[in-house]
Parts: structure tokens; sequence; C-alpha cells
């Protein structure tokens, strides 16, 4: 098949803004009784009068949080809205609407748009979620997206960042530190092709980790599964920042100390591999990676039972009293600080964070 080097490009400005939203959002169907209009009028009409309302909304900018010379547009589009249900399933809570707002610059025809939008129809269909609105503007530095997630759980249902208890156990679903190194290989593969850009890199051998970078899942399915379970955690987070410091966050608001075992972190075997092969430590990828998106949570130890021997969870260390500090024993069986090098939101690099300066 011959390549269409000239694809079509169609002007945003040939739309305006009103008529881009009417098709872009054309497809998109309505899957909740508590949306009751969404997008079409000055705002949406929603019934949320059956439990707690929760709202969480994120920001992607372009160069910041995303980069366009490898991430397609409709894995953007899906990644962006996974990013915010997410937190809204860290709450125990189940997601019913989304909101998507855009502002790019005119780099971007209306083609492009189509793939970003197509990723989120994608992602709403999946979820079982409805756009209900959104807005578009221009910019003059790339893409920046603004997604914001609703949900509704019933009042004792919700669960915070501050419930941990003294001996609660500490559980982690799916495995963990994919996700950056999946960002690694395409970082490498990147800096290959300004070098040579007719080299064509065979990235067969990490398809699960830039997966896990590219189009990371929400795990609606482990709140369903507890649910199922019976089994409702007394804390919880995701994993959007690196593991410890989402450990750090779920003890500073609880006030509690907690001991985690490295030896019990789980990592998928291709996150092992591709750690030696670009001379990392494991342990580190698991603790600071983040944007695994996976759900790090307290259970009471009445309910381990429960989820004992289920492949999604495994139970990765215990709370104990905030005076005990909060330690990851190694395999040597020696206590280290933890320490979180995870991301910083306002500086668009690194922080750190330790048991004395977590906010």
């Amino acid at each position: 098949m011959i390549e269409d080097k000239n694809p079509q490009r169609t002007p945003l400005s040939e739309m305006g803004e009103f008529g881009l939203i009417d098709h872009l959002t054309r497809n998109f169907q309505i899957n909740n009784p508590s949306t009751l209009f969404g997008v079409g009028d000055d705002a949406a009409i929603l019934d949320l009068s059956a439990g707690a309302t929760v709202v969480s909304t994120d920001l992607l900018i372009e160069n910041v949080h995303f980069d366009l010379s490898y991430v397609p547009l409709k894995h953007l589009g899906y990644k962006a809205v996974m990013v915010n249900l997410s937190d809204i399933y860290a709450m125990n809570a189940k997601a019913t609407q989304i909101t998507i707002s855009i502002a790019v610059s005119n780099r971007f025809p209306v083609e492009a748009l189509e793939e970003l939008y197509s990723g989120i129809e994608l992602a709403s269909k999946v979820y079982g979620v409805d756009v209900v609105g959104g807005d578009t503007s221009s910019s003059n530095v790339g893409m920046i997206l603004s997604v914001t997630a609703m949900g509704i759980a019933s009042k004792d249902k919700i669960v915070k960042r501050s419930g941990a208890q003294v001996n609660d156990l500490l559980v982690v679903s799916g495995d963990i530190g994919g996700a950056y190194l999946g960002l690694q290989v395409l970082e490498r593969e990147k800096e290959v092709f300004k070098v040579n850009p007719r080299n064509q890199p065979d990235l067969t051998p990490y398809s699960y980790i830039i997966e896990r970078q590219l189009k990371p899942e929400a795990r609606k399915d482990i709140v369903e599964l507890l649910e199922k379970l019976d089994v409702t955690p007394t804390s919880m987070i995701d994993i959007s920042d690196g593991l410890s410091s989402e450990i750090i966050h779920l003890c500073k608001n609880s006030k509690v100390g907690v001991e985690l075992y490295e030896n019990k972190i789980p990592l998928d075997q291709q996150v092992i591999s591709t750690c030696e092969e670009f001379n990392l430590d494991s342990t580190t990828v698991a603790l600071s990676g983040g944007e695994d998106y996976e759900l790090l949570f307290t259970i009471k130890q009445d309910d381990f039972p429960k989820i004992k021997g289920n492949p999604n969870l495994t139970v990765i260390g215990y709370i104990t009293e905030p005076s005990n500090g909060m330690y990851l024993v190694t395999r040597g069986e020696t206590k280290v600080p933890i320490i979180a090098r995870g991301w910083n939101a306002m500086t668009g690099s690194e922080k750190e964070e330790n048991q004395e300066n977590a906010d």
C-alpha cells in the first residue's frame, strides 16, 4: 500500500469553535441515567442524587506531560481520560461523566483533533462514562488538555487517603514500574531517530511496558472486584507519581507509619529485563517511576482471607505506629527510610520527599 504523503489538513478556522465541538463530539453516546443532557447547550444537566458526588481534574501540557514525537494522538486522548478516571476509582467511586477542554496551536488540523477525540471516545465507551461538555481555544505553545471527571458513590463507601489504621495491610493492584521504563525506551529511540531518521526501531521486545506508558488502563475492575469480595479499603490512592510518593501521602494523611517489603513489590518480567538492559535498579524504578495508575490501598487484617491468592492484588507491607516512621525492608532485611523521588507537577521534574518534608 502506498502511503499518502500529503494527508488532508483542514484548518481549524474552517469550522469555528462551535462547529468544531459539534464535529468532534458527534458520535459520543450517553451511557449513564444520571446524564440528563450532555454536549450541545451552555451547560450539561446531571442528576447526581444517587449518592455523594466525586470530582477530579487534571491538566496535560505538550512537552511537559507528553511528547507528540512518539505519542499517537489517539493514545493521548485515551490516556487523558484514564488519568482522571483513575482518581475517581481511587475514591472507591463509580465514574460517570467527563468534560474535555483543549487549546491547540494552528499547526494542528481538524484531522489531528479527530484522532485525539477518537481516543477519548474509545475510553468513554470502554469505561461507560459520558462526555458532557468542554471547551476549545487557541494556544501559542502547542497542545493543552484539561479533563474533569465526575463520579458517584455511597457516602459510607467513599475511601480517602486518611483512613489507614495501625496493623492494616498495604496492598497494590497489578505490577509496578512498567510505564517509566516504557518512557525510557521511547526516549532512547527518539534520540536514535534524531541521528538516523531512516532507522526503524523494533519495539516488539518492549510491547508491554510501552503500552503501560502510552495506553494505561484505570483500575475500574479493582473497585468492582473489591465490592464483589465485600472488602472496603480503609485508605486508597492511585499510583501516578510513584509508589514511594503515594505511600508517603497515605501515611501523612492517615498519621501512621509503614513497613514496605522490597521482595513483595510486584514486577513484570519485562520490567526486570529492561532494568538490566538500562542498568537500572528495579526497586528504584518501582518506587519512583510513576504513571502506573495502579491502586494502592490498605485493608483490615480480617479482610486478608478474602483477597488471599488473588492474582490482581499483592500485599506489600503493613501499617505501623507513626513513631516507627516509614521504611523499606530490603531483601537483605535492613530498613531504609522511604524517600520519594517522584514527579513534581509544578517544576516538570522529579521531586524528593521523605517522612519529614512530605506534603
